[in-house]
């Protein structure tokens, strides 16, 4: 089976030109706030409708901005030295999740002193909602053809598009890479996105000690992560970031785990109400 070639543009407005990619990152933010107004208005969490409407847009600039610099800071910053305004192509792809989950930490900060909320009680409102959008980036990348997973010999394994594997196979100059690897973009789309928000989202429904969905979500994401990065092929300037086997993704995945661990312990021990 070959790799899907779709077009990344979906249609120009002028020399606007409207991406996939994109789409994906807006459905994702539509997904938080419906799904954070169901949490409303099922009564699970005392919150407004507008304190939703504006955690969203403290989330969307920490998203982007942490998710762009953390690309370029963990996985392209020799390209960006060739070429600065990569920096702000976010509808080309290259987003780090880890770099946008500091953002966004940082925007709840931000939101929690200024409405003087809890900063907890703000990470475990918007926790069980962030997987769907998580999974939806992943298509995105699906679409753009990112991620290309490792080889492999299983029924799984589709042949990648020679344009999007050229810097893990030098030799690959036909419309196909003649080998099929893993679609690891979709793995992830499943893993990152249904398991955890099913995972997250169960776990909330109940009353939690302040900390705690926080913590299953960092948990639930860096062990989720760290799984599938096994069939994902690391980037070709980065390579095995440690021990020859151990990807930038797994690296960063676990002192996120660990801190989900750590949150869970505090909490249990302290009992704070969120």
């Amino acid at each position: 089976m070959n790799y899907p070639l779709i077009d990344p543009v979906i249609f120009h407005l002028g020399p606007l030109a409207i991406r996939w990619y994109g789409l994906m990152y807006v459905l994702g933010f539509a997904a938080f706030y419906l799904l954070a107004k169901h949490r409303i208005r099922s009564g699970q969490v005392q919150w407004k409708t507008q304190e939703v409407a504006d955690l969203l847009f403290y989330g969307v600039v920490g998203v982007v901005i942490g998710g762009r610099v953390g690309s370029v800071l963990f996985y392209g910053f020799e390209g960006f030295l060739r070429d600065p305004l990569s920096l702000v192509r976010i509808w080309e792809g290259g987003m780090s999740f880890h770099g946008g989950l500091v953002g966004a930490v940082g925007a709840m900060w931000l939101f929690a002193r200024k409405t003087s909320r809890d900063f907890l009680g703000v990470t475990d409102f918007v926790a069980p909602l962030t997987p769907i959008g998580l999974g939806l980036g992943r298509i995105g990348n699906f679409i753009n053809a990112e991620l290309p997973g490792r080889v492999t010999d299983s029924f799984l394994g589709v042949h990648f598009p020679c344009a999007s594997v050229r810097g893990l196979n030098l030799t690959c100059f036909a419309e196909y890479e003649d080998a099929a690897r893993h679609v690891s973009s979709l793995y992830q789309a499943v893993a990152e996105g249904l398991v955890l928000f099913a995972l997250v989202w169960l776990f909330s429904v109940r009353p939690r000690s302040a900390g705690q969905v926080s913590g299953v979500f960092l948990i639930g994401y860096g062990v989720l992560r760290f799984l599938t990065e096994v069939v994902r092929e690391p980037d070709p300037h980065k390579g095995f970031v440690a021990f020859d086997w151990m990807t930038m993704g797994q690296l960063l995945s676990i002192p996120m785990a660990l801190a989900g661990i750590a949150l869970l312990l505090w909490s249990n021990r302290t009992g704070a109400n969120a």
